[in-house]
């Protein structure tokens, strides 16, 4: 089940069922433990053609990018759980998850002179917050329509 944005067990949860990666537009994982942000995330993302489901920490992200099998993931490096650096990282040693392509959005600047660090992750792109969601969109597009998005 995909909730609808809310933490599990939270009044007001909305639960919808799970939807497969290959029917309709591309299904897009948001990995963010902000709920305002991710909501934010999957409104722009839905309203831009998408499909959605979400995660509010690693351990979430990792087992429904293992069922759901999404198009892509966008996911922020600073959740709880298993952070987000070793959630791509277990995904692309992953033969099942290897080759979804992951967007990193970070509010550490920092992460931007460890390059290395991303591509041994599986990272395709690292984009820092404040990040323009039209940025988000184009990048998701450029990463679904390339034969090797993270080349």
């Amino acid at each position: 089940m995909v909730t609808a944005g809310l933490e599990p067990g939270q009044p007001g949860e909305l639960i919808f069922p799970e939807i497969p990666a290959m029917d309709g537009p591309p299904l897009i994982l948001i990995v963010e433990d902000d709920l305002s942000t991710r909501l934010l995330y999957r409104d722009y993302l839905s309203q831009s053609g998408f499909r959605t489901a979400d995660a509010h920490n690693g351990y979430q992200a990792l087992e429904k990018a293992q069922t759901l099998q999404p198009d892509a993931i966008v996911t922020d490096l600073a959740v709880p759980g298993i952070d987000g650096f070793e959630f791509c990282r277990a995904l692309h040693q992953s033969e099942a998850t290897r080759a979804i392509p992951i967007i990193a959005v970070t509010g550490h600047s920092e992460y931007l002179v460890e390059p290395d660090r991303f591509r041994h992750a599986g990272i395709c792109r690292l984009l820092v917050k404040p990040c323009e969601l039209d940025v988000i969109v184009q990048e998701l597009r450029l990463l679904l329509n390339t034969e090797s998005p993270c080349q």
